[in-house]
């Protein structure tokens, strides 16, 4: 099974390409979900209304499974393809790629196009930090208030982070871990006594 994904480490904007009098501009942002991703499309939008397209392509899941690639107007496979296909070349996912244009008075033609949506999408890449993530999951710990010591114990072993704990008589505790050890910690609290647990996701 696959713990762990490539993405962008932080955004990166304003990558500048021109190409017979168009400026491409490249951006490259992680991101985890649909509304991450609406958003950042928005806010582009927003930043170069005047534009004349804004192309983009976007792959997110850990093999890249949720993915899309926009010509935004452009002939058809001439800017969202060669962007997407950027995003393949790399082995990154979680990331959307988009490329501004701004039309110059001459026509690049499909072939011209395809080359400075490439590029664009390219040197724009090229700016990133490329890290590997690995893939968390949530767990949620019931135990009661002496066996906290145990319980902290063990989730420092398997470098889990607390996000939450409510101490009372009974004890409620959520952290972080990654999924690589999720059967290891399971093994370890199902053998203990007044405990019960379950992940979130």
């Amino acid at each position: 099974m696959l713990f762990e994904y490539k993405t962008i480490e932080k955004p990166i904007e304003d990558i500048l390409l021109k190409e017979k009098g168009s400026k491409f501009i490249g951006f490259a942002y992680p991101v985890s979900n649909e509304n991450e991703l609406k958003n950042t499309l928005e806010k582009v939008r927003v930043e170069h209304p005047k534009a004349t397209h804004h192309c983009y392509a976007f792959r997110m899941g850990l093999n890249g499974e949720n993915y899309r690639a926009n010509d935004d107007g452009e002939p058809s496979g001439s800017a969202g393809l060669p962007i997407y296909n950027q995003l393949l070349a790399n082995e990154i996912t979680n990331i959307l790629v988009i490329v501004v244009r701004y039309y110059g008075g001459t026509k690049l033609g499909v072939s011209g196009l395809v080359k400075a949506y490439k590029e664009s999408a390219k040197i724009t890449l090229e700016e990133a930090n490329i890290i590997t993530r690995e893939l968390e999951t949530e767990i949620e710990i019931h135990f009661n208030f002496n066996q906290q010591n145990t319980i902290f114990t063990l989730l420092s072993k398997y470098d889990a982070k607390v996000l939450n704990f409510d101490a009372d008589e009974s004890c409620t505790l959520t952290a972080s871990l990654k999924i690589a050890q999720k059967e290891s910690i399971s093994d370890k609290l199902s053998e203990m006594q007044y405990i019960t647990f379950e992940f979130k996701n």
